[in-house]
C-alpha cells in the first residue's frame, strides 16, 4: 500500500470535524456582536427616557424652594412616552419616578442569526436600566 492510498479521505474527515466548530465560532462572533449592540441600544433608550423624565421639574416647587423637584406623574409619563418611539424594538419597559429621580428599565429581545439553528438557542432578552435626577443652574457657562 502506497503513502497516497493511506491518506485517502483525510481531508474529508477534517472537513466534517472542523466545519461545525467554525460555524459555532462564527455564530458566537456574529450573535455575540448582536447581543453587545442590543445591550448598548437598550442602555441608550433607557438613558434618553430617564433624561426626558428628569426634565419634568415642578416649577412651583422650584420657585418656592429653589431646589429642583420632579413632578412624578409627568416625569413617569414623559419617560414612558419617550420609549413609545422605540415600540418596535422594546419588548418590555418600566418607568418609575419620585420627586428626586426617574428610573427606567428597558428590555430588548434579540434573535440570533447563526446560533438560532441550534435547538434551545432561540431568542434571548437583554435588559438595561438608567436613572436621572433633575439639576438646575451651575457655576460654569
Amino acid at each position: 500500500m502506497t503513502h497516497r492510498e493511506r491518506d485517502r479521505g483525510t481531508i474529508a474527515l477534517y472537513t466534517v470535524l472542523f466545519t461545525p466548530i467554525v460555524l459555532l465560532l462564527a455564530g458566537l462572533l456574529v450573535d455575540g456582536g448582536l447581543a453587545i449592540h442590543a445591550r448598548q441600544r437598550a442602555a441608550d433608550m433607557a438613558e434618553q427616557a430617564a433624561r426626558a423624565g428628569a426634565d419634568q421639574i415642578d416649577t412651583d416647587a422650584l420657585r418656592r424652594t429653589g431646589e429642583p423637584v420632579l413632578d412624578p406623574g409627568r416625569a413617569r409619563a414623559a419617560a414612558c412616552d419617550m420609549l413609545t418611539a422605540y415600540r418596535d424594538q422594546v419588548t418590555a419597559s418600566r418607568c418609575d419616578a419620585d420627586e428626586q429621580e426617574v428610573a427606567v428599565t428597558v428590555q430588548i429581545t434579540v434573535r440570533p442569526q447563526l446560533l438560532g439553528i441550534i435547538p434551545g438557542l432561540g431568542e434571548f432578552r437583554l435588559t438595561s436600566g438608567a436613572t436621572a435626577r433633575p439639576v438646575t443652574g451651575g457655576d460654569g457657562p
